[in-house]
């Protein structure tokens, strides 16, 4: 495989995956920022820790789905999460329902 085939080849599962994502947008609640991944989620909650005078932060999210290129099923139950570095959540605004006419 070519530089240049891994590379659409990578172009193209982002591309797939930003269309996964809007599809999915408005079954949640919030979006949630970690350092590492993306989350949209319809429960979140965030504890703020403290251990050997280090802050950290642990963070449990329902219903959610991720945001990985590389996970196969991106839907999952319960997400527990802890990092050290901040954590941005979002509260998701819903669009008014509207009936066709």
């Amino acid at each position: 495989m070519s530089t240049h085939d891994l590379e659409n080849y990578e172009s193209e599962m982002e591309l797939q995956l930003y269309r996964e994502y809007r599809d999915v947008v408005g079954l949640f609640s919030y979006v949630v920022e970690t350092e590492r991944r993306f989350y949209l989620a319809n429960q979140v909650d965030l504890q703020v820790r403290t251990a050997g005078g280090e802050v950290f932060y642990e963070l449990t999210l329902a219903d959610a789905w991720v945001w990985d290129v590389y996970r196969s099923s991106r839907f999952v139950r319960n997400v527990r999460v802890v990092t050290f570095k901040d954590v941005n959540i979002e509260e998701l605004t819903k669009q008014e329902l509207r009936i066709p006419e």
